[in-house]
């Protein structure tokens, strides 16, 4: 297969990281998941992001997870966008030379998480990152890190070079036309599963998706039909898959999108403390509204 010209476009699905009940990581399910993904014609995977629960990986397995991701991609790095993030700049590059080293075609960064880093600091911390070499998507979590990557701030980041994409995550749809303005030339990838429609309409060049590890041939359809413009394909299965996809912008996303994998026959499992499972009452509403999708088709 020939290289990607540009790796991060497409379906870029974040990685669930399948545990044992002992908590230990099931390599071999690991892999069968992300064969399962690139077989329903998902275009690649993104591990050790926070649906991979990397905070609670050590050094060695989040080591070992990247590489079991290029082998089950058939040693395709291309395919493999590893999450980067770190605390400090030097450790974040320290990541992404070993997604360099096992040929990962580009790599997912967080701005500084530690404290409200000032622009100055999280363009430092960008270009840190991007001087080992691999292209760099940047992640906007303005809810987790406090840190907002303004459409003015990455701006400056793809004129530094540091970045050739954002993950955008803030849900303000609108940025997306400001982004384009500031800097045409910047990637915009979809970056929380229940804005997927507005941003391909908008523009989106990919998605990093959470709700494909449940659904993937569903997902899939939805969004080839989205960047197409068939909002007549669109619009129904966006509407009968948004009471999962919202699941994607909560913060027990990780719990919620392992419990819909399960109901699907695939392996989703416990998470790792401090990670609680869900509550009663959301098991039940997630439960009914995957099992519905199920009943009517969707996989």
């Amino acid at each position: 297969m020939a290289p990607r010209t540009h790796p991060w476009h497409g379906i870029m699905v974040a990685t669930s990281l399948p545990l044992r009940d002992d908590l230990s990581i099931d390599y071999d399910a690991y892999a069968a998941q992300v064969a399962r993904l690139l077989a329903a014609g998902c275009d690649g995977v993104v591990p050790n992001g926070s649906l991979g629960e990397y905070q609670t990986l050590t050094d060695e397995e989040r080591t070992r997870v990247v590489r079991t991701a290029v082998e089950a991609a058939g040693g395709d790095g291309d395919r493999v966008m590893p999450g980067v993030s770190a605390y400090g700049s030097a450790e974040a590059r320290r990541w992404a030379e070993r997604a360099a080293d096992a040929g990962a075609g580009s790599v997912l960064l967080l701005p500084p998480n530690g404290f409200r880093a000032e622009p100055a600091a999280v363009r430092a911390h960008f270009a840190e990152v991007a001087a080992a070499g691999v292209p760099v998507v940047a992640y906007n979590n303005p809810f987790d890190t406090k840190v907002d990557l303004t459409p003015r701030l990455l701006g400056e980041l793809y004129g530094d070079g540091s970045i050739v994409a954002v993950k955008e995550f803030s849900g303000d749809v609108r940025r997306a036309y400001e982004i384009a303005e500031v800097a045409p030339e910047l990637d915009l990838l979809i970056g929380a599963d229940d804005v997927l429609l507005e941003l391909a309409v908008a523009g989106a060049v990919g998605w990093i998706a959470g709700y494909p590890n449940a659904l993937p041939e569903s997902c899939t359809a939805l969004y080839r039909a989205a960047v197409a413009g068939d909002l007549d394909t669109a619009l129904p299965l966006y509407r009968a898959l948004h009471p999962l996809l919202r699941w994607d912008s909560q913060p027990a996303f990780v719990q919620a999108i392992k419990l819909s994998m399960d109901l699907a026959g695939h392996h989703g499992g416990p998470t790792r403390p401090p990670r609680f499972p869900l509550p009663v009452e959301q098991v039940t509403v997630l439960r009914a509204a995957t099992q519905k999708l199920l009943a009517d088709g969707h996989r």
